[in-house]
C-alpha cells in the first residue's frame, strides 16, 4: 500500500483498484453485498498480551485511513475499545454520521457500557494508556453523539477491511 503524506491529515492509504466490485458502485473495496459502504471499520492489532498495540479506522467507500494510533503498550481489546470511541469522537467533531463496524464483541459492550474493563496492571509503562481509556470513558459519558455499532463477522465476510493482516 501506499502512504500519501497530506499536511493537516492522517496518512492516507491508496488502495489498488484491482479488486474494485462490479457488483457495487459505493465502494472501491470487495465488500459484501449486506455490509454498508458508508461506513467506517476499525480495528486493533496486538504483539503479545500484553503487547505493542495500535488500532485505526478505515472508510468503507474510499478505502482509506481515517485514523491511526500507536504502538504503545496495551491489550487488542483495549485497542478495539478506543478505536471505536476514536470513531465516535471523529465522526462528532467532523459532523458525519456512519455506521461502525468492529470485529470485537468485547469492544462493543464496553462501549455500550461506557467502560473499559480491562484487567491491564496501571504501572509505569501503562499509566499514558489508562489516561487514554479514563478520556475515552469520560466522552462516552459526556457526549450523547451515537451511530449504530454492528458486529462484523468475520466468518461470513472474511478479515474486517482494517485489519492490520498479521495473523500467523
Amino acid at each position: 500500500m501506499n502512504y500519501v503524506p497530506t499536511k493537516g491529515v492522517p496518512n492516507i492509504i491508496i488502495m489498488p483498484l484491482t479488486d474494485v466490485p462490479d457488483y457495487r458502485n459505493d465502494t472501491v473495496l470487495p465488500l459484501p453485498p449486506e455490509v454498508s459502504a458508508d461506513a467506517w471499520a476499525v480495528d486493533a492489532a496486538c504483539s503479545g498480551n500484553p503487547g505493542k498495540m495500535e488500532y485505526r479506522g478505515v472508510d468503507l467507500a474510499t478505502g482509506a485511513q481515517v485514523f491511526h494510533y500507536g504502538p504503545v503498550f496495551g491489550t487488542n481489546n483495549i485497542g478495539e475499545f478506543l478505536a471505536i470511541v476514536h470513531a465516535l469522537a471523529m465522526m462528532e467533531q467532523k459532523g458525519v454520521r456512519k455506521t461502525i463496524y468492529s470485529d470485537s464483541f468485547t469492544a462493543i459492550t464496553w462501549v455500550r457500557k461506557m467502560q473499559c474493563k480491562t484487567k491491564l496492571e496501571l504501572n509505569p509503562q501503562t499509566v499514558a494508556l489508562h489516561d487514554v481509556i479514563r478520556r475515552a470513558e469520560a466522552w462516552l459519558k459526556t457526549h450523547q453523539f451515537r451511530v449504530p455499532i454492528v458486529q462484523w463477522d468475520t466468518r461470513k465476510w472474511g478479515d474486517i477491511p482494517a485489519d492490520f493482516g498479521r495473523k500467523k
